[in-house]
């Protein structure tokens, strides 16, 4: 179901091809490529817009920086003119006094003006001053001014007014005010700013100041001031002053241009808004500051809420950076724009220039380009789109044509398949105008016509098969775990009364002897389980008269695609004669085993019989020849009947061993042995006899030394037996060597060679057989037979194995590999110290004989050792006579207790009556007689070596 539900038809499968290959990745790169052109307009934008805002600061900076140029040599050309107003006015103050020519007009309450314009400068004497303290000199003086006030008027276009204060509340202007109508007439001049900005507290340099806005007095609305001291003998005579109208100097500022639409302000160095052009309004929220509103206070200051750039809401930051910097730049927010500001000082006045631009208007052309190229962008989406729509459109149509020109070729090769399927091996050729199918078709035929031949020389080989199987089987057979039915070759149904070829299990179990049918049935319910896999299985089928008959079940699981089908075949054979023959074998094996029983019992009772007289016969005649000389002809008939009777001895011997291993295995202790240590003990046991024949034993050191694991007794008994073999069939002077060596990994080789006939590789496969001689049976070398056959079993007895090399006419070499056993480290351990407290010189020679490499050995009279101890380590054992001490001896034991370390001291008292001791006071761990038993004094201290010391009363 899930396959059928993955297949698609051919139309679909060429057009997810079309997808797939070219019409999915087409419209991938084209998106990568159009998102690329998006980020990157977007990104050169977000990149012009960087340059053009800083180059729009740098551009209002440089604006700023131009027009406070501008305004600076506007406001420095007023300064000197100032200046130099001040200076003729100092000049005019120091003429010569003349009488009044003026007509001037005095009011009630006592303040001086001048009631008619004459086209000279007005004339103002406050009240404050008493009309009898009023400087009419003075004002004359002043009048010679008015050529000159007159002229900086007309030739200055910014200048409002020219005045003169002085510091009697005196006020000469130009041009000409009803000042008794305009001013107070009780105004006290010196109080205002424009006047005392100018004294030597605020302006102690005496140079030109410039006041903050404020409302003039003589009725020409907000102005700034340029006001310059006069002195006279250091005394402050007035101040003289050219009044600017706000806005007069408002239209100077517009004049001056500002790029992308902005617009300049002036600010006072108190942060003050001088100058505030109308379009400026909005942004900072303001009226129109030249309009009405404003008044002069008492103190001369004008009073403007909120005109103070720090109090406005939006520029606090801005007017915190255009106070603390006289040049400089900013980015800030104006009534929710983001503008940009440039500001520059305005010398010597400190006040700020300030070009203000909108940053909307100066990104306007960038954003409009980005704007152009993003709607490129989106008409090019728009385009793509519409062509892929045409283009999938196109692709569908062409696949569906594409399917339709291949469906029909293939259907037809389709068809020939079908047919070749059901046997039809040569359907009719289908045609094809694609040169691909049209091979395929080809091919497909050619395929039918292989098939045909195989098929014809498979049927062949199947019969042939059959007939081979039928010779070799009595039949074949099938199981189908599914259904739990048997299968059977026909031939052996008639063999077997079978009534069907196809048959239930339990229906087959009939055919079967009873005492195999169990068997039978758990083997086919392994293959059901799945625990087995294969079926080898021996039982009796019973023939149609109830005679059974043996068959060989072999059989195994066939792997099959349906896993639902489960099936398993295999073959019967007839093997009947093989278990006649098998059983024959059986009872005629057990036959020889009883046989090989009884001779072994009868050589182990033969041997027993034989040991007993041999003894007697070998023990009288070594008597007999202890009787007589060797000179005696006696002695040398008793010599030959000591050898014989030795000689039967060995074959008893030799008996006996190889009788027993027959019987049973022997108990071997299995155990670590130095190889070294074991030659030199064999070597020594036959060297004399070696000597007797004229032969030199040789023997090899191991370096290291090996060891092996076997057992001792009967690696003793191969060596000795290899040794006796190497002497008795050695040529005189002939060589003798034994040795071992290390012989592959884990395994140690012991070998011996002699250099004697060698034996022929002819007769070397029956050297290990029992009682076998190799043809020396007749000669005077004596002999048995089974000393190597002895040999090789007791080497397979300890793992080991046993071989030889021998060469006719050089001499043979007999080895033996065993495991090579891993020795346990030897440990150095400190000898027993033991010291003897007497003088009896037998009993020193004893101990010298006895304990030589089991102690050290020391000896001395009781006040020796008891000093010894006191300067040295306190010995482990101390051997006292107490024969020698006597009644001392007690006192002694105490004083030896008490030294250092003598509490751990094991004594052993030396007495001839040690009964004598029952009654001693003292501790001490052991007893001896005297005269001293080397076993027992042996003995004890290998106790004291391995136990802890007792404590006995």
């Amino acid at each position: 179901m899930n396959e059928s539900s993955s297949q698609i038809g051919l139309r679909q499968w060429i057009w997810r091809a079309f997808m797939q290959s070219a019409l999915i990745p087409l419209v991938l790169v084209e998106t990568i490529l159009i998102a690329c052109y998006l980020l990157t307009n977007q990104a050169i934008r977000v990149s012009q817009l960087d340059y053009l805002e800083r180059s729009a600061i740098e551009s209002l900076g440089a604006t700023a920086d131009q027009n406070t140029r501008i305004i600076q040599d506007q406001l420095t050309h007023i300064a000197d003119v100032t200046q130099l107003f001040a200076d003729m006015t100092a000049n005019s103050l120091r003429a010569a006094s003349t009488p009044l020519s003026e007509t001037l007009s005095t009011s009630a309450d006592g303040a001086l003006y001048s009631g008619k314009d004459l086209g000279g400068a007005a004339s103002f004497y406050s009240s404050v001053t008493p009309v009898a303290q009023q400087n009419l000199g003075k004002v004359q003086k002043l009048s010679s001014l008015d050529p000159l006030m007159r002229a900086i008027k007309d030739h200055e276009a910014m200048v409002a007014s020219v005045y003169f204060n002085t510091w009697d509340s005196y006020n000469r202007i130009y041009p000409w005010i009803r000042a008794d109508e305009q001013y107070p007439h009780d105004m006290q001049i010196p109080g205002y700013n424009f006047y005392y900005l100018a004294d030597a507290e605020h302006n102690p340099q005496r140079g030109v100041r410039w006041t903050d806005v404020y409302l003039d007095p003589a009725g020409h609305g907000l102005m700034m001031s340029a006001i310059a001291p006069v002195y006279e003998r250091n005394f402050l005579e007035g101040v003289v002053g050219l009044d600017i109208t706000v806005g007069d100097l408002l239209k100077e500022i517009s004049t001056l241009k500002v790029p992308w639409g902005g617009y300049l302000m002036l600010v006072g160095a108190d942060m003050k808004i001088m100058v505030l052009p109308p379009e400026a309004e909005h942004d900072f929220e303001r009226g129109n500051w030249s309009g009405t509103g404003a008044k002069a206070t008492n103190e001369g200051a004008v009073n403007l809420a909120g005109s103070n750039l720090i109090d406005a809401v939006d520029p606090r930051e801005l007017a915190a950076a255009v106070a603390r910097n006289s040049r400089g730049s900013a980015e800030i927010v104006l009534n929710g724009r983001s503008h940009l500001v440039a500001w520059a000082e305005v010398k010597p006045a400190g006040w700020r220039l300030l070009a203000v631009a909108d940053e909307e208007d100066v990104m306007a052309a960038t954003n409009s380009l980005a704007l152009h190229y993003r709607n490129i962008g989106y008409l090019m989406i728009a385009g793509l789109v519409m062509f892929y729509l045409a283009f999938f459109s196109y692709m569908w149509i062409r696949a569906r044509k594409l399917s339709h020109s291949l469906r029909r070729p293939i259907r037809d090769i389709r068809d020939m398949l079908q047919q070749i399927g059901n046997g039809q091996w040569l359907p009719q050729r289908a045609r094809s105008s694609i040169c691909e199918l049209d091979e395929m078709a080809g091919n497909v035929l050619s395929m039918g016509a292989q098939l045909s031949s195989s098929e014809a020389r498979r049927n062949a080989a199947q019969n042939r098969l059959n007939l081979v199987v039928e010779s070799i089987t009595a039949g074949l057979w099938e199981y189908r775990l599914d259904t739990d039915r048997l299968s059977l070759s026909e031939a052996f149904c008639t063999r077997f009364g079978v009534p069907a070829c196809q048959l239930e299990r339990f229906c087959f179990y009939d055919h079967v002897d009873p005492e195999d049918v169990q068997a039978l049935d758990q083997a086919l319910n392994a293959l059901r389980t799945g625990t087995a896999s294969v079926i080898d299985l021996e039982l009796r089928l019973l023939r149609p008269d109830g005679s059974p008959i043996w068959f060989l079940c072999r059989g195994r699981l066939i792997e099959s695609p349906d896993a639902r089908m489960r099936l398993s075949a295999g073959t019967f054979v007839d093997i009947d004669t093989l278990k006649q023959v098998e059983e024959d074998l059986r009872r005629r094996t057990l036959e020889a085993q009883g046989a090989s029983k009884a001779k072994s019992r009868f050589i182990s009772s033969m041997s027993h019989e034989l040991r007993t007289p041999l003894n007697s016969i070998h023990g009288f005649a070594q008597l007999l020849r202890l009787q007589v000389a060797d000179g005696q002809e006696e002695a040398k008939s008793l010599d030959e009947i000591l050898g014989a009777s030795q000689h039967l001895a060995h074959l008893v011997d030799d008996l006996l061993d190889w009788s027993s291993l027959q019987a049973e295995a022997p108990r071997l202790q299995m155990r670590v042995l130095e190889v070294d240590g074991l030659m030199r003990e064999c070597a020594e046991m036959v060297r004399s006899q070696a000597k007797a024949a004229g032969l030199d034993l040789e023997l090899q050191s191991t370096s290291p030394a090996l060891s092996v694991l076997a057992d001792a007794r009967r690696l003793r008994q191969i060596l000795l037996n290899l040794l006796s073999n190497a002497i008795k069939y050695n040529r005189p002077h002939g060589r003798l060597f034994m040795g071992a060596e290390l012989h592959g990994k884990g395994r140690v080789r012991v070998f011996v060679e002699d250099g004697g006939a060698g034996i022929s590789a002819a007769l070397q496969g029956a050297l290990f057989e029992p009682f076998q001689r190799l043809g020396q049976e007749n000669t005077a070398i004596q002999g048995t037979g089974i000393g190597l056959a002895l040999c090789r079993e007791l080497a397979t007895l300890m793992n080991g194995s046993m071989g030889l090399i021998s060469e006719t006419g050089v001499g043979s070499r007999f080895w033996v590999d065993l495991p090579q056993g891993i020795a346990a480290p030897k440990v150095h351990k400190r000898l027993l110290s033991l010291c003897f407290v007497g003088q009896d010189e037998e009993t020193l020679r004893c101990l010298e004989d006895t304990l030589t490499g089991m102690v050290e050995l020391r000896h001395g009279t009781l006040a020796q050792c008891l000093e010894q101890v006191r300067r040295d380590t306190a010995p482990d054992v101390m051997l006292i006579d107490c024969d020698l001490l006597g009644n001392d001896l007690t006192d002694a034991l105490s004083r030896l207790r008490r030294l250092p370390g003598g509490d751990q001291i094991l004594l052993i008292l030396l007495c001839t009556s040690p009964h004598m001791l029952a009654t001693l006071g003292c501790e001490f761990q052991a007893v001896l007689k005297q005269p001293l038993e080397p076993n027992e004094l042996r003995e004890l201290i290998r106790a004291m070596m391995q136990v802890e010391k007792p404590n006995v009363q």
